[in-house]
């Protein structure tokens, strides 16, 4: 029986991951925190090389069942099927994604899937600006990517609670004024 929270963040670049994640790791006691990204590379290779990665990654997972150890991840498997949904890569995922969220969906933790976005997408203008950071070349940061990517990321939220009725599903947007965003939160959460 699950004694543990796995708690899996996904959204839009700019839609606040970071700052939601931050908090859930420090309010929630006995939690570890997991920031991942995909791979750049859209060959065959790379869809192996992310299909291993998120397998592992599952593995790992299940070797912290049941050890009263709450796991928040910004980022996972979901990101990948998102963006080749949207032709940022060369291959499609959904193969390998239906297969990993089956997986997922069966492990012994209470799960919840939570999607962050932005109720006015034209916010996502001015929580673009990273000037000076890194990119991922396949998906730069602007606006029109961001809201294209808040569209998959609600669409795959509202398949994943018709299929997986174990997993909690959320959307929140994360636009307000962030203690807003705190009691909704721990709203979902139970905590």
């Amino acid at each position: 029986m699950a004694n543990s929270k796995l708690i899996v963040v996904e959204g839009a670049q700019g839609a606040g991951k970071t700052t939601v994640t931050d908090f859930l790791r420090y309010s929630l006691s006995y939690t570890n925190l997991y920031r991942l990204c995909g791979t750049s590379d859209s060959s065959k290779e790379g869809k192996k090389k992310a299909e291993d990665m998120y397998i592992n990654l599952l593995e790992y997972i299940k070797k912290m069942e049941n050890k009263s150890i709450n796991l928040v991840f910004d980022r996972t498997f979901f990101t990948e099927e998102n963006y080749c949904r949207l032709g940022k890569k060369d291959y499609t995922f959904t193969d390998v994604y239906e297969k990993l969220l089956e997986d997922f969906s069966k492990l012994d933790f209470e799960i919840y899937y939570i999607t962050l976005y932005l109720k006015d997408v034209e916010k996502y203008n001015t929580r673009l600006d990273r000037k000076d950071k890194a990119t991922f070349k396949n998906s730069k940061f602007e606006a029109e990517n961001s809201i294209n990517q808040q569209r998959v990321y609600l669409e795959m939220a509202e398949d994943i609670k018709k299929k997986y009725p174990n997993i909690k599903v959320a959307n929140i947007a994360n636009d307000r004024d962030f203690e807003e965003t705190k009691k909704e939160l721990r709203k979902v959460i139970g905590y």
